[in-house]
């Protein structure tokens, strides 16, 4: 992704965002759902059996419109999230990247992805906190909330502004690291489909570089997301001592592996959701040389 100044890393991060939120949406509902579930009473099975589960009762008690739950507050805030953090990477390109026009190391890339993930978290933690509670809600006519205002309404009469950014260190344990990698991998892995540089990367390219990339995200951040949706949808005062609390418990109830509870879901959205990214943010890309003139 280079030859482009923050300002088109803004625009083209934009519309990326918009492209990864239509087609990975469902699969992060089924995520949320599963990484929240009760646990199960001595006995009983637990609400969802493993992803194919979850789709299925979420399809059949809600129709298609359940595995959309939410969209609204992720949409309404991804283009400037992905706007943020693709410019704050074209920043942070500039910031770790060497003074000349050379190619970036490994590690000055990971860095520059790292420096993203800061950008975000001001318009992420309340977006994700409203979109969790969103996902979670099952029952159609016992609703706690309408819609993503009237949840950020209610969420401010419980606890102000605290309690709307409820889980913000999460993100950012989550994003940091994850986001460093991000780039790191897309960069790489153009970098070679193109011999550096020497020819245009392919749709299938990108494809293949962008959906790799999102895999990478989700297997360094899984486990800090899972303590975010843990802690974003309990109810207040659950967890005193924040996410310490939320970490010692689930080691205590579920063990380790609980921190890649809906992995499954997360890889399979992970794939075709930042294909699509990385394939809106290459035509955007197109189109700003196009009207450039370049």
């Amino acid at each position: 992704m280079g030859d482009m100044n923050p300002f088109e890393y803004f625009v083209c991060g934009g519309f990326g965002g918009i492209c990864t939120v239509l087609v990975g949406h469902p699969l992060d509902t089924i995520k949320v759902r599963l990484q929240t579930m009760p646990l199960p009473a001595p006995g009983q099975k637990p609400l969802y059996a493993g992803t194919w589960d979850c789709l299925k009762k979420t399809v059949t008690l809600e129709g298609p419109k359940g595995l959309y739950k939410g969209m609204a507050a992720p949409l309404a805030g991804v283009a400037p999230i992905f706007a943020i953090s693709f410019m704050g990477y074209g920043v942070g390109k500039r910031i770790f990247g060497p003074s000349q026009g050379n190619e970036l190391t490994t590690t000055q890339y990971f860095l520059a992805g790292a420096f993203s993930g800061i950008f975000t978290t001001s318009i992420m933690a309340p977006g994700e906190r409203i979109k969790c509670l969103l996902q979670i809600q099952q029952s159609s006519t016992k609703k706690l909330y309408n819609g993503p205002i009237d949840c950020a309404l209610k969420l401010y009469k419980q606890g102000g502004i605290r309690s709307i950014y409820l889980g913000s260190l999460a993100t950012i344990m989550r994003d940091v690291p994850a986001s460093g990698l991000y780039f790191l991998t897309y960069e790489k892995l153009k970098n070679y489909l193109t011999d550096n540089g020497a020819k245009e990367i392919t749709i299938l390219g990108t494809i293949f570089a962008g959906g790799s990339a999102g895999v990478t995200n989700w297997l360094i951040g899984m486990p800090a997301d899972v303590l975010k949706s843990r802690l974003q949808t309990v109810p207040a005062g659950t967890y005193p001592n924040g996410l310490r609390d939320v970490f010692r418990d689930l080691l205590k109830k579920e063990g380790p592996f609980a921190l890649y509870k809906g992995i499954v879901p997360v890889l399979l959205r992970a794939f075709p959701a930042n294909a699509a990214c990385f394939v809106g943010l290459e035509l955007c890309k197109t189109f700003i040389n196009y009207v450039k003139g370049n």
